[in-house]
């Protein structure tokens, strides 16, 4: 089976784990996650409606509060623990019939390995992180960094904080290639065609095209992603075939729902499964049933999960404005609950929109979205099984 790559799909084939050991979760987050806000910026520029609800809020923030809204500084974290995310990920493994492997993967920190290593169940979960680089002046891209050695996963996240201060790419290439140099760390170039900051197809194609000259063989494989279009999966397996390198699964998961891809191993370690895939050049990609659903309608549930009241969770994830966060007068990052004046509560046209978000996910509405956005004709035309 040496240097095999493969494509399966639940929903096309049942049996497709059968002759396999282990399931792989790699690319999810929990609430130690810290995502930016910066895109709003950048969409109420598109959206007119987004734009007056944003002007309106930077207003009154000035003038009630002599506050600046600054979306850099600001953030949102998902809502699952990393208890329950890892036990999320674990399930829908063990309900294939696997052993679950699985490397969490928040953006620029290792909270929650570090934390989960302390529990009996997840205690050789490997050290990895999302580290978001920037990139170009004004893009950033995310590589998965997997399996850090423990003993210095500090020291590693404290060398990306200082790069992201001070980016350069001469630098960013000794770095890639000191990680190469471990031979147990898993490099994936995650959603390698995402436009994250919307800077436009063209130029964020030249940019990745830049940085895959000068890094790329220091990155070990390319991210199929779980919660990405199949256009846009496509065109990265595209990408790896004009490259001739491995494609991975990777979830992005963030909220409730498990990762809608896996690879598939007989590996019994992570460091095996490493291994497998740096040394062996083998992947074996299995997307869950929920990736056949509407991508839209997975986004819009996606969505709900970040800004849903989760009342038996622990104090400060329960409410939406418990995870968002911003610095307040003196430049201490705050939640927006603690932020509130007068009664606590949001602004009402915060509330709104929130309500008429969550409104989307009632079941009429949201069963007729579905049902809308289901008439696409995405499943025609899959990825294709083997990557030969």
């Amino acid at each position: 089976m040496a240097g095999l790559r493969r494509i399966s799909y639940m929903w096309k084939d049942a049996d497709a784990a059968r002759e396999y050991a282990t399931g792989v979760s790699l690319h999810s987050h929990t609430n130690q996650s810290k995502e930016t806000l910066d895109f709003l910026a950048t969409f109420g520029k598109d959206y007119k409606l987004v734009r007056k609800l944003i002007q309106t809020a930077e207003t009154r923030a000035r003038r009630n509060h002599s506050v600046s809204i600054n979306y850099s500084a600001s953030y949102w974290t998902p809502p699952l623990t990393p208890r329950l995310a890892f036990d999320l990920e674990s399930r829908q493994i063990e309900k294939a019939g696997l052993a679950p492997l699985v490397s969490i993967t928040d953006h620029d920190n290792i909270n929650a390995p570090m934390l989960l290593r302390t529990v009996a169940a997840a205690r050789h979960i490997p050290v990895s992180v999302e580290w978001s680089v920037p990139y170009g002046g004004d893009q950033a891209f995310h590589l998965g960094i997997h399996n850090l050695p423990s003993e210095s996963g500090a020291e590693w996240m404290k060398t990306f904080e200082e790069f992201t201060a001070s980016p350069s790419e001469p630098r960013l290439t000794e770095l890639l290639a000191a990680l190469h140099a471990m031979p147990n760390v898993l490099i994936v170039f995650n959603h390698p065609l995402w436009d994250l900051y919307i800077i436009g197809k063209e130029r964020h194609r030249m940019l990745v095209n830049e940085f895959m000259e000068t890094n790329g063989r220091y990155i070990h494989a390319l991210e199929l992603n779980g919660l990405r279009s199949w256009e846009e999966n496509r065109e990265v397996k595209q990408m790896a075939k004009g490259l001739d390198m491995l494609l991975i699964s990777g979830g992005d998961r963030h909220g409730m729902e498990p990762n809608a891809n896996i690879n598939l191993t007989s590996a019994k370690s992570f460091t095996e499964f490493v291994h497998e895939v740096r040394y062996e050049n083998r992947s074996h990609v299995l997307f869950m049933p929920q990736y056949a659903e509407p991508w839209k309608h997975r986004i819009l549930q996606s969505t709900l999960d970040a800004i849903r009241d989760y009342p038996d969770f622990p104090q400060g994830s329960r409410t939406w404005d418990e995870r968002v966060f911003h610095p307040d007068s003196t430049g201490a990052v705050r939640s927006l609950s603690e932020l509130w004046p007068g009664d606590g509560r949001a602004p009402w046209y915060l509330r709104w929109a929130i309500d008429a978000v969550r409104m989307m996910g009632s079941k009429p509405v949201s069963g007729s979205l579905r049902m809308a956005w289901g008439e696409s004709r995405e499943l025609n035309f899959m990825l294709g099984e083997e990557l030969l």
